[in-house]
């Protein structure tokens, strides 16, 4: 899989954060040619500066309509990875202008950008789990249930997946394809994404594992959510292999796509930092409750069977093994300085076949 990258030109926008710069090393190691666009990493250490992801990269804003347009022309990909985005739920309350205009308008220049741009075929519009009308009801969200959000954050995305659907009826319509354009776009939602590198506030493993490094308790604040774990290359394979259906023209595909573990694997925030704890033996914790003055789902969980049965994708790694490989990560980085960023993605495409089976 993932052959068809090979020297594919890719734009990825948001490529300096946590899930852009894994994205940027696997594009890479299968061949591709890719480009970025974002904002300078807001965190230090920064995975892209550890990987020296310099080349075609430029530091931007996606809120400057003429900056996006100006690197994407020049560029002149063949696919588009649309990733950047103020990502955090308690930072959207603090400024939800910023959250909006990021989230909404700044995928709006993408989207213009995209348009004035001949030589772009495909585009992966990266959203979240969070764009659902979440009822914390026990059942997995399907790609056809209603979109909403309670807190900015959420509502910004599903805004942007309301935004898409208008690109797609009104500028790249399915049924005029081939005779008034040329380009297929989809969505793709995945939530809880973990995996080394990532130093962002207010995320379960980054905050156990900063505090960690400093001799420091972690103050976990909401230890019952309910949430689909899962390693950030899971997802990232997923895009790309939608993103494969899109580039060979196949209009079937254009469309939302959710990326997630089994729903039987869904694990609290309890539940995810005692196993770390039992990883890294140097990891101290102290449950809490949640704060009043910010609302956070207590229920969250995604239906993956679209992605199963159509792209033939499947998660690879477990939530265990999710856990483990991220906080092996961590402490390779801690204990040494070491980088298990190329051995993680090499271990990862060298599985043969579902995790579940191996004993076959």
């Amino acid at each position: 899989m993932l052959e068809q990258y090979k020297n594919k030109r890719v734009f990825v926008t948001g490529h300096t954060g946590f899930k852009g710069s894994w994205l940027m090393a696997l594009l890479n190691h299968i061949g591709a040619t890719s480009a970025g666009f974002a904002l300078a990493p807001y965190t230090t250490p920064a995975h892209t500066h550890l990987l020296n992801q310099d080349k075609n990269s430029t530091i931007g804003d996606i809120r400057n309509a003429a900056a996006i347009k100006a690197a994407m022309q020049a560029f002149q990909p063949e696919i588009v990875f649309h990733m950047a985005a103020q990502p955090l739920v308690r930072a959207s309350y603090i400024d939800p202008t910023y959250t909006y205009e990021t989230n909404v308008i700044g995928t709006l220049n993408v989207l213009e950008a995209i348009r004035m741009t001949p030589s772009v075929k495909a585009v992966v519009i990266i959203t979240t789990d969070k764009v659902y009308d979440n009822k914390e009801w026990v059942f997995p969200y399907r790609e056809n249930d209603a979109l909403g959000g309670y807190d900015m954050y959420s509502s910004s995305k599903a805004c942007t997946e309301i935004l898409l659907q208008s690109y797609q009826k009104s500028f790249f319509n399915i049924a005029e394809y081939k005779n008034k354009h040329t380009v297929l776009m989809a969505s793709a939602r995945a939530g809880n994404v973990i995996g080394g590198g990532d130093w962002s506030d207010d995320r379960l493993i980054p905050d156990i594992v900063k505090a960690t490094a400093d001799h420091k308790t972690t103050q976990i604040r909401n230890p019952n959510a309910v949430r689909p774990w899962q390693h950030v290359l899971d997802c990232l394979y997923g895009y790309l292999q939608l993103g494969e259906k899109l580039l060979a023209e196949k209009t079937d595909f254009a469309s939302a796509w959710n990326f997630a573990p089994y729903s039987f694997e869904s694990k609290t925030v309890r539940e995810v930092a005692t196993i770390a704890q039992h990883i890294w033996q140097d990891i101290h914790i102290e449950f809490g409750t949640p704060p009043d003055n910010y609302h956070e789902a207590g229920l969250l969980k995604l239906d993956n069977t679209k992605a199963i049965s159509l792209l033939h994708w499947k998660p690879r790694w477990d939530t265990h093994t999710a856990i483990a490989k991220t906080i092996e990560w961590y402490k390779a980085y801690y204990d040494n300085k070491g980088i298990l960023t190329q051995q993680h993605i090499e271990e990862y495409l060298s599985e043969k076949r579902n995790y579940y089976y191996t004993s076959e």
